[in-house]
């Protein structure tokens, strides 16, 4: 529970902010239609099939533990402007909730590679880029914006907690909405 007056609705949001990625474990909420469509008609897996170029099975792919977290920004919520987790719906979906009217979000989609996961739900499915930004979370879990100087400190209590992160990308004056450059 958090007081109405200490909650991040990320109206604190503003251009010049910076957008650090929270790595996800996996599918998280994202896509479970799509990837057992993949998974079992597409390749004719069966759910305790080994997944090619995945350390276990489908089963296991598709029962990863989602991430909290928690231990990853309670030591920086004070810095923290906005935050999105992602969930159904991707990146845009999520991402653009938490944007005040006035800026963009720039995600810079050179800033990672697609987890293993991913890459095999894409090619082996013909799914194009434009879909797998929109069903899932493409290894992304939370996206946190907060200004420059604090994105270091996101960084380290995300090290801290055993969570990867990095830089997704930047807020910027314009339209409402999500681009990937």
């Amino acid at each position: 529970m958090v007081e109405e007056a200490e909650a991040i609705h990320g109206d604190g949001i503003v251009a010049g902010d910076v957008l650090v990625a929270l790595a996800s474990t996996g599918l998280h909420t994202n896509g479970y239609t799509l990837a057992r469509s993949i998974l079992f008609d597409r390749m004719g897996l069966q759910i305790d099939s080994l997944v090619p170029g995945l350390p276990g099975t489908v089963a296991d792919t598709l029962l990863a533990v989602h991430q909290s977290y928690w231990k990853a920004l309670t030591p920086v919520l004070t810095r923290v402007h906005g935050m999105a987790h992602i969930t159904g719906g991707g990146i845009p979906g999520n991402l653009i909730r938490v944007l005040p009217e006035g800026v963009e979000a720039v995600i810079d989609a050179g800033s990672w590679r697609l987890p293993p996961l991913f890459a095999l739900l894409q090619k082996a499915g013909a799914v194009s880029a434009e879909e797998m930004r929109d069903v899932f979370n493409l290894g992304v879990g939370m996206i946190v914006a907060v200004p420059e100087a604090s994105a270091g400190a996101v960084q380290a209590a995300a090290t801290e907690a055993g969570v990867g992160s990095w830089i997704l990308g930047r807020v910027r004056a314009g339209p409402q909405g999500v681009r990937f450059g």
